[in-house]
């Protein structure tokens, strides 16, 4: 007989033997996990049933059939786990007890009285096993743990965010830190998972997007975390692919008609005002405040639809003077056409685009006249029904230099590169959909619009035409999107429309 007829001979009884060992596996835990006031009610279940085989007719040979079809079951199922996860190999559970280990601080029942000893059914103590806490795992082919379902018990404070951070701190530090790792915490069944997040859509530059009018794509983000998708063009893709936006939506019945961008410097803000102001352009007037002064908006200058680029202090008082006025004008307009009952004038959205407001000076000037951030409040409160929106982007390093109403106005918040958990929480004011990872790359960070929750985000590229470190394939695409110039030697073009700024 061949070699190979041998191993297909020995597959039945290793399968079998695989399968028993699983099941036999299985039932310890189940018998560990189980508290102590259930044990007993399990043992006169089997020995209910055991019994009830014997008696029976046919019952033992019955049971003996069942139980060696569940062998092979398990014995068969393949343990390889979805893609991109790997077999268990030998080291793992060496590997899940120092884990089991490490948690016991955090998980530990409170010290007994007059230091007795913790109760033995307990569920996380030193010398416990690992299948006690942790549920289900998974390791990745980078050979770490892919996934994760941990038990904890009822004392633990998991509606204490601090709390909460400690544990996942602690699991990002023993599972791979420079990963961003995902954190689901089950309160009702007291359960914890961990999982590893997939990339979000790279490559996408600046596009038409498929949109509503009032509707901008921030940037895309996971597909389960919005609910619908839209076709974009790809680097490196000959077909469009479909993928998830984060869409905001302005004017005045929007939950969040202002917008503040943080992030430090290089991580992609002034890239992503950049993209805003490309579609704002479609069916609006753009108001630019350049305050780094470094020309990251001159390739606007011109354009229709663009009614001044600044970059000097000065221009940008004057700019953000005139933008209050005609909020307050605009706004009156809005209150005598709802007074008078009848139709309103369609007036075009226009948008105060602000990028580095903190270099341009202190929020309240000495002459005690306002500053250029006070000047934002008129159209920040009011801007909403006048159909004005602002759209702030900052360095994270000078956000105490924010006055109180460009801190707090806008809804729309976008928080890009690395920064502290801690402080992208603040910002956006309300929890994170994953732990982020030491170092982000531009343009990756996280969105919360309104009373939604929190996404994570990945904004097209949109660099300056004129940035010779930028791909050429994307400077082509953003010099596509850009309006022709007003001064057209088309005869055809139409004229300008009256602003009421001088656009020099």
């Amino acid at each position: 007989m061949s070699q190979g007829a041998n191993r297909f001979w020995l597959r039945p009884p290793l399968m079998l033997g695989r399968g028993l060992v699983r099941l036999a596996a299985a039932a310890g835990r189940g018998w560990r996990a189980a508290p102590a006031d259930r044990r007993g009610p399990l043992l006169v279940l089997a020995a209910g049933t055991a019994v009830l085989l014997a008696v029976v007719p046919y019952g033992p040979p019955a049971g003996g059939l069942l139980l060696l079809a569940a062998a092979l079951a398990a014995g068969w199922r393949d343990r390889t786990g979805p893609p991109g996860v790997r077999p268990p190999a030998e080291g793992d559970e060496e590997r899940l007890q120092t884990l089991y280990e490490s948690l016991v601080p955090y998980f530990a029942p409170p010290g007994p009285p007059a230091g007795g000893e913790p109760p033995p059914e307990a569920m996380y103590l030193l010398g416990g096993g690992w299948e006690r806490g942790i549920e289900e795992y998974a390791f990745g082919l980078d050979d770490r743990l892919a996934r994760l379902l941990i038990r904890y018990p009822g004392h633990f404070p998991d509606g204490d965010p601090q709390a909460r951070d400690r544990v996942e701190r602690l699991l990002a530090a023993k599972t791979g830190g420079d990963r961003e790792l995902r954190f689901r915490w089950d309160e009702e069944r007291n359960r914890l998972e961990m999982t590893v997040p997939g990339p979000l859509p790279a490559g996408i530059c600046a596009q038409r997007f498929i949109m509503a009018p009032g509707e901008l794509v921030l940037g895309f983000t996971d597909t389960e975390a919005v609910d619908r998708l839209v076709p974009v063009a790809a680097d490196g893709e000959a077909e469009p692919v479909h993928a998830a936006p984060v869409v905001w939506r302005t004017g005045p019945r929007s939950p969040a008609p202002h917008l503040l961008a943080v992030g430090p410097s290089g991580s992609g803000t002034t890239s992503l005002l950049r993209s805003v102001t490309l579609q704002a352009l479609r069916d609006g007037e753009v108001l630019l405040i350049d305050g780094g002064g470094a020309g990251e908006f001159g390739c606007f200058t011109g354009r229709r639809g663009v009614l001044s680029v600044e970059s000097s202090p000065s221009g940008a008082r004057a700019a953000l003077e005139w933008a209050a006025r005609e909020t307050g004008r605009r706004l009156l307009e809005v209150s005598r056409a709802r007074q008078a009952g009848g139709p309103q004038r369609a007036v075009r959205p226009l948008w105060i685009v602000l990028d580095r407001p903190s270099l341009l000076g202190h929020p309240a000037r000495p002459d005690g006249s306002p500053g250029a951030q006070q000047l934002l409040e008129v159209p920040l409160r009011y801007g909403r029904a006048a159909r004005v929106t602002v759209a702030v982007a900052e360095d994270c390093a000078a956000w105490e230099e924010l006055s109180e109403a460009v801190r707090t106005a806008p809804g729309a918040r976008v928080v890009l590169g690395s920064m502290p958990a801690a402080e992208i929480r603040f910002v956006l004011d309300g929890p994170l959909p994953s732990a982020p990872p030491p170092v982000l790359p531009p343009g990756r960070g996280y969105a919360r619009l309104g009373p939604d929750r929190a996404v994570r985000l990945q904004v097209p590229a949109t660099p300056d035409p004129q940035d010779d470190t930028a791909s050429e394939t994307q400077r082509r695409a953003v010099r596509a999107l850009l309006p022709e110039p007003v001064l057209s030697l088309d005869r055809r073009s139409p004229a300008p429309e009256t602003t009421g700024i001088d656009p020099s």
